[in-house]
């Protein structure tokens, strides 16, 4: 991008933004009718468009249509649903109690929307990683400026496309560039940014927000392990460590990044995986309508150089031209190896052994903060161990990749795998800022509260015990 080019970005964004602001500041965006209609709107452009949404995540990722609907489409139509399902109640004020100091006053929480927000999303997950901050967002009565990423060039182009279609750009509008545009948008002044994707980016993002004090929802990633208990299900875990670690090709920011087994199951572990890439994607998985590819060569080039850090159980073929990794096992890594330092992001998993529970924990602690850990256990003692012991964002008993799906929970990191949660009520919340409201009454008017104080101290403590 030229520096003109760039030049002509900013004013462009300077004028939707204030289109956005003033639209925003007019109150139009508050009332429940109004953000009702912005989630239909929403889950009209998703079902309207499920099959061209599809068609483009096959050209960036060949995703199958299966996981498009399971991670992306179904996700957000989801979502939309839920938020339209408890909007009305979310967006009553919250009565809470009131101090006998206060009497006869009455404290409310008032949730009002933080105003302007910017969504930055990344590639993996292209079309939900946009679209489900957005319901949260609307359903909190906010205007958005969407950046999707440029790495996924046929879903960003869709979604700005079909954002311009079915939202008045004074409520939404998608801006389409490379790290120039987003650098571009970060130098404009938000209510809150909203931004998925790794940490180093992330910091960038949150060093441009501190310049104008904008809070910001960072979700990141990090080295999310899958622990193996030595009293186990080894078929379900298996089965279920080998569908989360390989669907989308891996690339997916709660994926187990590497596994930790007791090195009295670790042949068996290893031998119910082998069993299941086979019956997943067959003998030859490139030829598997059912596995997905290397988002660009940059990334297949990076991982590629992840195949050598270990032995190989299975897969580690490779097909350049169409970025394609196989499902692959890495056994017998040494400490030190650049994949259980860095944050692999891709279908190659490496796996540990370990003696005893303190060790597994001892490892996982060596990269803190991850943001998933899942822990494939019957030992109640353990689970809870693991639990208490382990910080991480979230994540599962004996399953994987299942508490993203649930809109109840909270989705999001702690440190180094990012701050702030969102996904049903907790998007709504996150979109949101609680308004302290203490309503007064003129009926009675205590005495105690203004001078003189003499002799009204010892009453002052009896009434705040």
């Amino acid at each position: 991008m030229t520096a003109s080019q760039n030049q002509q970005n900013k004013l462009d964004f300077a004028a939707i933004l204030d289109k956005q602001r003033r639209f925003f500041r007019s109150g139009a965006t508050r009332p429940y009718t109004f953000r009702k209609q912005q989630l239909r709107n929403l889950r009209a452009l998703v079902r309207d468009h499920e099959s061209r949404i599809h068609e483009a995540l096959a050209a960036d990722l060949s995703k199958p249509a299966f996981e498009a609907f399971a991670s992306e489409t179904g996700f957000v139509l989801s979502e939309c649903s839920h938020a339209l399902e408890h909007l009305e109640t979310w967006m009553e004020p919250e009565r809470v109690k009131t101090p006998l100091t206060f009497f006869p006053s009455k404290s409310f929480v008032r949730r009002e929307p933080m105003g302007l927000v910017l969504i930055i999303a990344p590639w993996n997950y292209p079309f939900q990683l946009v679209m489900s901050p957005l319901a949260a967002a609307l359903a909190a009565g906010n205007c958005a400026l969407l950046k999707p990423s440029e790495w996924s060039v046929n879903t960003s182009e869709l979604v700005a496309e079909l954002v311009a279609s079915y939202f008045p750009a004074e409520v939404v509008s998608a801006a389409l560039g490379d790290a120039k545009t987003a650098e571009a948008l970060l130098d404009e002044r938000f209510d809150h940014i909203f931004f998925t994707g790794g940490c180093e980016v992330g910091r960038i993002v949150a060093t441009a927000a501190a310049k104008h004090l904008t809070p910001v929802t960072l979700e990141l990633g990090g080295k999310s392990p899958a622990i193996i208990d030595e009293k186990v299900d080894l078929e379900v875990a298996a089965r279920r460590v080998t569908w989360g670690k390989f669907l989308n090709a891996g690339q997916t920011c709660i994926a187990p990044d590497y596994l930790l087994v007791p090195e009295t199951l670790a042949e068996d572990f290893l031998s119910l995986m082998k069993k299941n890439v086979r019956r997943f994607f067959g003998d030859d998985p490139r030829t598997s309508p059912d596995f997905a590819r290397i988002v660009n060569h940059r990334h297949f080039d990076r991982l590629s150089g992840y195949l050598e850090d270990g032995r190989i159980v299975i897969g580690g073929e490779t097909q350049r031209d169409e970025r394609y990794i196989a499902p692959t096992i890495l056994a017998e890594v040494p400490e030190g190896a650049r994949s259980l330092d860095e944050e692999i992001f891709g279908p190659i998993l490496p796996v540990l052994t370990y003696r005893g529970l303190d060790e597994a924990i001892e490892i996982t602690l060596r990269h803190p903060n991850p943001l998933a850990l899942y822990f494939f256990s019957k030992d109640r003692k353990n689970q809870e161990r693991v639990m208490q012991e382990i910080p991480f964002g979230g994540g599962a008993i004996n399953d994987a990749l299942i508490q993203f799906s649930n809109p109840d929970l909270p989705f999001g990191g702690r440190g180094g795998s990012g701050s702030g949660s969102y996904h049903g009520r907790y998007g709504f919340e996150t979109f949101s800022h609680k308004k302290s409201v203490v309503e007064g009454s003129t009926l009675f008017d205590p005495r105690i509260r203004y001078p003189p104080y003499g002799g009204k101290l010892r009453w002052l403590k009896m009434l705040m015990k």
